[in-house]
């Protein structure tokens, strides 16, 4: 089986749902326009992938919805995790801008209903990609999913925050400094094995901030910007929503385009990576033309500007993500994780904080 299959559609959940359907339906009825009402019978599946908020697709004969919630109540959450309430705020502002999302329905915070809180969305026909080498596509298709992506990172970060009634999203001041806390703090949280390597990156990272992480630069960042959270047309490969906003905000424009190219210095094996791939019979871009198509849209900075600085962006990202797979390590061990597949991305915490101590090492050769 490939990752895509693996990860792809949904299933029917294992055993009973967590909560009550005719409760549920009781509140759709309640909640949402006739027109949008589920007629006749209907059922519910689980969307397979991820590892954080469980995810279902309600089907009826005239509709089809996604239903996003909040782990089980007896979840040990972590703090400002899982934060679905802010998922629903983000994607029902940018419904009128250039960031393709879905179409936000209803947001339930009374967790009587089915004992969580969660919400309603439209369910978005296309293509979801898990491995970024993109297997089964053309050449001229891979290039076209690549600058689509870039395109819509791109417009997420120009959007105008005043305009979307987003200015208050998140908070001002230093954003990389504030993350590495968080992610340091949330790390020490989750300690399952010790990692030696994160202990040395809680120390490294926050004494050596490039100066143009400090600039007060503010964007909407997405958090997990990467090809499994894009939802692509069938036909013309152009993103058609964005998905998984849980870790937005508003921030540094750099962690986004940075996290994005962590996957030009991952294996496949490793973590859905593009390193040592013939990128240009794949028809793929390059780290270094994918982030001249970012900046010449963007003007925020140039490629050489970037340069010196780029192995700290690197370091700080795969920190962060070595930081939420031990996370999902911890959940497991408490018996929260919501998926079959957070056993295998948990393990991957150790290599990833490895490689983030390499990228602290060259930056150290480079700039002393």
């Amino acid at each position: 089986m490939s990752l895509d299959e693996s990860f792809q559609g949904t299933q029917i959940p294992t055993g009973s749902l967590p909560f009550d359907r005719q409760q549920l339906l009781d509140w759709l009825h309640d909640t949402l326009d006739k027109t949008l009402r589920l007629e006749g019978p209907w059922s519910i599946e689980q969307f397979k992938g991820g590892q954080s908020n469980p995810t279902y697709l309600l089907k009826s004969t005239n509709a089809q919805y996604v239903m996003r919630t909040k782990p089980a109540p007896k979840s040990q959450l972590l703090p400002s995790a899982h934060a679905i309430e802010r998922e629903f705020k983000v994607m029902k502002a940018l419904g009128d801008t250039p960031v393709p999302v879905a179409r936000m329905l209803a947001l339930c915070e009374d967790e009587s209903v089915i004992g969580r809180a969660f919400y309603l969305m439209s369910y978005v026909q296309g293509r979801v990609f898990w491995a970024p080498e993109l297997p089964g596509l053309t050449r001229l298709e891979r290039t076209q999913v690549f600058k689509s992506m870039n395109q819509v990172l791109a417009d997420m970060h120009l959007v105008n925050l005043e305009d979307v009634g987003l200015s208050d999203y998140g908070r001002a001041g230093n954003y990389f400094e504030r993350q590495i806390s968080r992610w340091s703090k949330q790390y020490i949280t989750s300690i399952t094995e010790p990692i030696a390597e994160m202990d040395l990156l809680m120390q490294w990272l926050p004494e050596h901030l490039p100066s143009i992480a400090q600039e007060p630069r503010l964007s909407l960042v997405h958090g997990d910007f990467r090809l499994d959270n894009l939802i692509f047309d069938t036909k013309d490969s152009k993103v058609r929503a964005v998905l998984d906003w849980e870790l937005s905000t508003l921030g540094h424009p750099l962690a986004d385009l940075s996290y994005q190219c962590m996957a030009w210095h991952i294996e496949p094996q490793e973590f859905r990576g593009l390193a040592g791939l013939d990128l240009a019979t794949l028809g793929i871009p390059s780290e270094r033309q994918y982030i001249e198509w970012y900046c010449e849209k963007t003007q925020f900075a140039t490629p050489a500007q970037l340069e010196g600085d780029w192995h700290f962006f690197l370091a700080y990202n795969l920190f962060r993500i070595a930081a939420i797979l031990q996370g999902i390590a911890k959940r497991i061990e408490a018996g929260t994780a919501s998926s079959e597949q957070a056993q295998n991305a948990a393990k991957r915490a150790r290599p990833l904080a490895q490689h983030a101590w390499h990228h602290a090492k060259i930056h150290r050769q480079l700039n002393g």
